[in-house]
């Protein structure tokens, strides 16, 4: 009942307050273990506190975080499993869009539209900025008899693997986008040659998203048209997401590679 879900709870008494199912009898792993971001902002006119959320079915998610009702809800990357949603919120699901023995292609891939990767929110922008893949995965339902000493998926064969292209659509492709949650649109994409799944992104209020590359690369972007401004080579890949500190009023931005920290700043 409340997987792939975000569960509100009464910190007073422990009972549930809400709850919404991003994706309804989930058969691709779409797990949503995304983080939610609480913002409080003016929303189409009128103040609300919201719940923001880039979820690994491909949808970004728009909920009011006091009763859990969905305000908006659009793909960020092709998402055919879903035609709309009712008005209770509910999505629509397309035929065919469940994992079945003979198998099926479905975007998005079983590595989702995003991940574990951090998102970021900015005021001065008011967008959303996360890691994203674009592509398809197959997906296949089965008998999976336990073997010893065997690593267990608990899934038949065939399903999770990335198909190259599906139905004429554009090739695979992930990097950072930056996203307007008032209009659901993509406002612009910095496409990255492979992604990973442990560094997250950073929004500054200098104006910059840091991110970084599955190569190495440690990237500063333009908040506002996502062009590559500063790049700096760790030598080694990044499992981590970057920080922001300040010492004697001086920022710093901070990130960890291959068991070392690397701190930048600004010259004086």
């Amino acid at each position: 009942m409340f997987n792939c879900s975000v569960v509100a709870l009464d910190p007073d008494t422990g009972k549930r307050k809400w709850h919404y199912q991003f994706t309804p009898n989930d058969t691709h792993d779409w797990d949503s273990t995304e983080d939610m971001v609480l913002v409080d902002r003016v929303w189409h006119g009128s103040p609300r506190k919201l719940l923001l959320h880039a979820d690994r079915n491909g949808v970004f998610c728009v909920l009011d975080r006091n009763d859990g009702k969905l305000l908006a809800a659009s793909p960020y990357v092709r998402a055919t499993w879903v035609s709309g949603w009712d008005k209770q919120g509910i999505p629509i699901t397309t035929p065919n869009w469940r994992a079945n023995p003979e198998g099926t292609t479905v975007y998005p891939s079983l590595g989702g539209g995003s991940n574990f990767q951090a998102p970021s929110y900015s005021p001065q922008t008011g967008w959303m900025y996360f890691t994203y893949y674009h592509g398809p995965g197959r997906y296949s339902i089965g008998p999976a008899p336990f073997e010893p000493d065997k690593q267990y998926q608990g899934r038949g064969s065939g399903g999770g693997f990335r198909p190259a292209s599906a139905d004429g659509a554009a090739p695979p492709s992930q990097g950072v986008m930056a996203l307007d949650p008032e209009t659901g649109k993509v406002q612009w994409k910095f496409e990255l040659a492979e992604n990973a799944l442990q560094p997250g992104v950073l929004a500054t209020a200098g104006g910059l998203v840091f991110a970084a590359s599955n190569e190495g690369n440690f990237i500063a972007l333009d908040a506002k048209s996502g062009k590559a401004l500063w790049r700096s080579g760790a030598g080694a890949s990044i499992p981590s997401s970057p920080i922001s500190y300040s010492v004697q009023g001086k920022q710093y931005v901070a990130v960890s590679s291959a068991n070392v920290l690397y701190s930048f700043a600004l010259p004086d």
